[in-house]
């Protein structure tokens, strides 16, 4: 068992978590010194809360960032937290870019994009830290302090870092999905697909407990993704679990919240309410959105990433009217 299911998963699993920090730590440093101010400046409104909070998150690959980064700029007095209420709803429309890729099913590219990657690497690393360009040229290319380097440099070495990720998050789904005959013919797996037949509970429970595990909605969601890919799970059991690892996602946010301001739990809390709101209005829809998602996808995976991309958006419609409720504009203390 730990040669065929676990020995893979790890390795598969911390692929794609490797990937996915590295996507996040490059894409961050690239625009995430700037997003502070966009998020003070245009957050007026809750609708344009919402529009800055989903390409923010679709730009950082990461939820949890940007809904981090909300509750410290409440916690230090920079933002309100009614202000956030429409940030936090387009996180969650935002997220659905990363399944919506892995749902696209091209592992195939994972190799030839980490090629790439190196190979962009290589390049910077040649004409950037051992300065070779400079040499060609005359040594004009720094000589304006760091001109070529500011330019040129960061941006392709962060365009190598994201590929790169994104070719090792594509490499781990590979490698978890290669698990799916083992799990398929173990016991305990098959015993919770029984159960989760019956009740939609077990696959909310499963996605609450795996994702505030591991901390990554997009990683539980991407072996949900592979495993149905290959037939080992239903695309239903597989939306179920989708709905809890929503829920199980919010744990960071909360334990960013303790020890800060009042207004900055208010931030995690709203998060919270929006998720397990969200799950429990689509739990009894299961079936709804899997018919939904199929006639936008013919594959399981492609089914799960549309399922989860058409929750998130209509969960979000539904409660942005709420924003705008007189009560929340006065809770900015």
């Amino acid at each position: 068992m730990f040669h065929s299911i676990i020995a893979p998963m790890l390795i598969g699993f911390a692929l794609f978590m490797f990937g996915m920090k590295a996507m996040e730590l490059a894409l961050h440093r690239s625009v995430g010194k700037h997003l502070h101010h966009v998020l003070q400046k245009t957050t007026q409104t809750p609708l344009h809360g919402l529009a800055v909070g989903t390409a923010a998150t679709a730009v950082l690959q990461s939820s949890t960032a940007v809904t981090v980064m909300s509750i410290g700029l409440v916690n230090a007095g920079l933002l309100t937290f009614p202000r956030t209420l429409g940030i936090i709803l387009g996180t969650n429309i935002g997220t659905c870019l990363t399944t919506e890729l892995i749902g696209l099913n091209i592992n195939h590219l994972a190799w030839p994009l980490l090629v790439v990657a190196l190979g962009l690497w290589v390049f910077t690393a040649l004409f950037g830290e051992m300065k070779l360009y400079p040499q060609a040229r005359g040594g004009y290319a720094f000589a304006a302090g760091g001109l070529t380097e500011h330019r040129w440099f960061q941006p392709l070495r962060s365009a190598a870092v994201i590929i790169g990720g994104f070719a090792l998050l594509l490499i781990g789904i590979s490698i978890m999905q290669s698990i799916a005959p083992a799990v398929q013919s173990s016991g305990l797996f098959g015993a919770f697909l029984e159960r989760a037949e019956h009740s939609v509970v077990w696959g909310l429970a499963a996605g609450i407990v795996l994702s505030a595990a591991v901390h990554s909605s997009a990683a539980v969601i991407g072996i949900i993704m592979g495993l149905a890919s290959v037939g080992a799970m239903p695309v239903e059991i597989g939306i179920a679990v989708v709905l809890g690892a929503n829920i199980g996602t919010c744990i960071t946010a909360f334990l960013a919240s303790l020890g800060g301001t009042k207004s900055g739990r208010f931030v995690a809390w709203s998060h919270i309410a929006l998720n397990v709101g969200g799950a429990a209005l689509f739990a009894p829809f299961v079936t709804e959105l899997q018919t939904v998602s199929a006639w936008l996808s013919a594959t399981p995976s492609g089914q799960i990433a549309h399922a989860q991309t058409v929750f998130n958006i209509l969960s979000s419609l539904i409660a942005l009217p709420v924003c705008y409720h007189p009560a929340l504009k006065r809770m900015s203390v």
